[in-house]
């Protein structure tokens, strides 16, 4: 069968999680850029495009995200479909001209996210669902002409634009990652226990649901492109299966 040519960005500064996680979740043939070196593609033959998590805000004027934000606008264009997660979401938004701003809290943890219900990107994930989540910074202003997917009370968790999706929580986390980020982060004694405790099997079979993201990106990439969306469709249950194995 045909495999999808997939880009991914990679901004979580080699974090070898990152690298882990993506290659789990996206079925294809993946090209992956540590864009915090400074590494772009060279050209622009791929059917899709994914950029990662970063613990960078987009609104820092570094060289290596101009680069990047180049890079993707151009791709944009060129009509590649993409798929951003947490600050990828936010760089795609800011890229098609959205604001992304410091939201003033820190939302970390397993947390309820409501999607709107008429989106190919949440096909099959129940309108209530849970995922893993790590931000302090929000799109705040989606792009002109966007749609927004996805919300709870801290954020918009999700929008649309042609064939340009984001996505603010992390589908592609497991609980090896969460800990991991967690430890990392600047938090009360207190908080710390709090999320950790949080950080179980069971809310990770939970949060399991949200991986269809991926599928359902993979999907429309190759209608897009196309190419054979039956081949999609066969994998959907395996690959869900196999990334919920943690």
């Amino acid at each position: 069968m045909d495999q999808l040519r997939i880009a991914v960005l990679n901004a979580a500064h080699r974090d070898e999680n990152t690298t882990r996680n993506f290659r789990r979740e996206l079925d294809g043939s993946l090209s992956e850029f540590d864009v915090t070196s400074g590494e772009v593609p060279d050209d622009f033959d791929y059917d899709a495009a994914v950029v990662t998590g970063s613990r960078s805000s987009v609104y820092w004027d570094e060289e290596w995200m101009q680069a990047t934000k180049a890079w993707v606008g151009e791709a944009i264009d060129r009509d590649i479909p993409f798929l951003g997660i947490c600050w990828g979401h936010q760089l795609l938004a800011d890229v098609l001209g959205g604001t992304v701003e410091d939201m003033g809290a820190y939302e970390v943890g397993y947390s309820e996210i409501e999607h709107h219900g008429n989106s190919r990107l949440f096909a099959g994930i129940d309108g209530e669902f849970t995922a893993f989540t790590s931000h302090s910074d929000e799109v705040a202003e989606l792009p002109p002409g966007a749609t927004p997917l996805a919300k709870n009370h801290y954020s918009n968790h999700g929008f649309r634009k042609d064939r340009v999706f984001g996505v603010q929580f992390h589908p592609e986390y497991d609980t090896k990652t969460a800990r991991e980020l967690v430890h990392r982060k600047d938090l009360s004694d207190e908080r710390l226990q709090t999320v950790l405790e949080e950080i179980t099997d069971e809310n990770y079979r939970r949060a399991c649901e949200a991986k269809l993201v991926f599928d359902n990106f993979l999907e429309f990439a190759r209608e897009m492109n196309g190419l054979d969306v039956a081949a999609t469709a066969a994998s959907t249950d395996a690959s869900t299966s196999a990334g919920c194995s943690d």
